[in-house]
């Protein structure tokens, strides 16, 4: 259980741009903690998405539910993806239960902007699995059939999200007129599914 809230990586900037913790700051990144904190207004619309593709620009923000650590995170600019921002988005998406880090598909990021454009939502994900180490999974597998032995979260390839106010069955649905990649549904949970495998789709 969670009893403290953390801040993921320094204090955000007045400038809207966060000091990383052993990184450079990257321009145009905000990083926030606490359960009442607000997106920052460039993430208040579906347009703000649609002139950031125009401008060769991408960002997207994350809530890791097991750590409560923020990111909202500018990954992808003039043409190219950030390596600060990739290694801040590892820290978010580490095995929360022994720190293990792996490098993020960055397909997969672009993956969870695109599902959130097909729903006309900004991309602000509550995840609740990203990276799982292969003691992790392993140890997941042997409680539920539900986990694959050969899980693309191991690979930094497979994230396990829902968004708030939106119905994950929509979210799911969405996903899968995009045609691409994994899209897993989990009704009782409340959770979907997405990695950069094969096209595929299931129900748990």
């Amino acid at each position: 259980m969670i009893t403290r809230r953390r801040m993921l990586l320094g204090t955000a900037a007045v400038s809207g741009t966060a000091a990383l913790s052993g990184t450079a700051a990257l321009s145009g990144t905000a990083v926030i903690s606490g359960t009442a904190a607000l997106w920052p207004q460039t993430l208040l619309g579906a347009s703000h998405a649609a002139a950031a593709a125009d401008a060769g620009s991408r960002r997207i923000a994350l809530t890791n539910l097991h750590t409560d650590e923020r990111l909202d995170i500018e990954y992808f600019r003039d043409g190219s993806y950030a390596p600060e921002a990739l290694a801040s988005l590892e820290v978010l998406l580490r095995d929360f239960r022994n720190g293990e880090k792996h490098a993020i598909d960055p397909k997969l990021l672009d993956y969870l902007v695109d599902v959130a454009s097909q729903i006309g939502v900004p991309p602000a994900y509550s995840v609740i699995s990203g990276y799982r180490s292969p003691q992790t999974n392993e140890r997941l597998h042997e409680r539920s059939s539900g986990v694959s032995q050969h899980s693309l979260h191991m690979q930094g390839r497979a994230i396990d999200v829902r968004i708030g106010g939106v119905d994950s069955r929509d979210l799911a649905a969405r996903a899968e007129s995009l045609k691409r990649g994994g899209v897993g549904y989990y009704r009782a949970s409340n959770f979907v599914h997405l990695d950069t495998g094969a096209f595929r789709t299931w129900r748990g």
